[in-house]
């Protein structure tokens, strides 16, 4: 006979927080490259994602409205648009401290605050 296993012993192992976040201003879709003419900085962030993510590293993008939770998650992200509004987004959070706000950053950069893990 096998042996049961409560639940409510099980402890849910926590949700590993994303290497880098980007907080976006509203889009018309969820990566911006939509619209009748490619914007070319989010072409960039789009193809500084890919190559972060072939990396191995968890990336997450996120709009107000179709993930608000992520917003109000983050105390910092919260303060910023609340001080500057939508002048604020988008904001780049990499390893939980705020990157940049009010434009995104460059592979470099990003590549900087990682400390090599790119090469």
């Amino acid at each position: 006979m096998s042996e049961l296993i409560n639940l409510f012993d099980v402890a849910p192992s926590p949700a590993a927080k994303p290497d880098v976040e980007i907080f976006d201003p509203p889009m018309c879709c969820s990566m911006g490259l939509c619209g009748p003419t490619l914007d070319q900085a989010l072409l960039d962030v789009n193809e500084m994602l890919l190559a972060l993510q072939a990396k191995g590293l968890r990336v997450e993008r996120y709009q107000m409205t179709t993930s608000p939770q992520a917003f109000l998650g983050s105390a910092e992200v919260m303060r910023l648009v609340r001080e500057q509004q939508l002048a604020a987004l988008p904001i780049t959070v990499v390893r939980g401290n705020v990157l940049k706000a009010g434009s995104y950053p460059t592979l470099d950069e990003v590549k900087t605050v990682l400390n090599g893990v790119m090469s």
